[in-house]
């Protein structure tokens, strides 16, 4: 992706980012695609829960798109200084602290996309850029 600004997908991604950004210091794909309602809070608390075998089980959209969204989401953390950072993710509740799959296959590259988060080094809050449209 030469210019991942010019995807059809990027402005609500940036949108997402941006809400995230105001209210904490991590960016992470599940907060993502809760946000641009590609994945109920629902069905991400049953996956966490264990109750799902894997979380694209139950995202709204086909696996190229989730792959493309994944890539866009990483270009733009980096066009933002964001520093990546991979978290584990294991089950909520009680029983036994399992670690959770994001994909059917379990491909570990693909994984450590779905759990590489994004975090703002700064001190202070996150100051977003200027938009591309006022900076023209």
């Amino acid at each position: 992706m030469a210019n991942f600004q010019d995807d059809p997908l990027f402005p609500r991604i940036e949108r997402a980012v941006a809400a995230i950004l105001t209210k904490g210091k991590v960016v992470a794909p599940v907060d993502v695609l809760v946000a641009i309602s590609l994945l109920a809070p629902e069905k991400l608390e049953d996956w966490r829960r264990g109750r799902m075998p894997y979380l694209e089980k139950v995202i709204n959209c086909n696996l190229t798109r989730l792959s493309r969204l994944l890539r866009i989401l990483r270009f733009h953390a980096h066009a933002l200084n964001l520093v990546p950072s991979v978290t584990v993710y294991r089950r909520w509740g009680k029983g036994p602290k399992q670690r959770l799959r994001f994909t059917k296959t379990g491909s570990p590259s693909l994984e450590e996309a779905y759990a590489r988060h994004f975090v703002w080094p700064g001190k202070g809050p996150f100051h977003p850029p200027v938009p591309r449209e006022l900076a023209e």
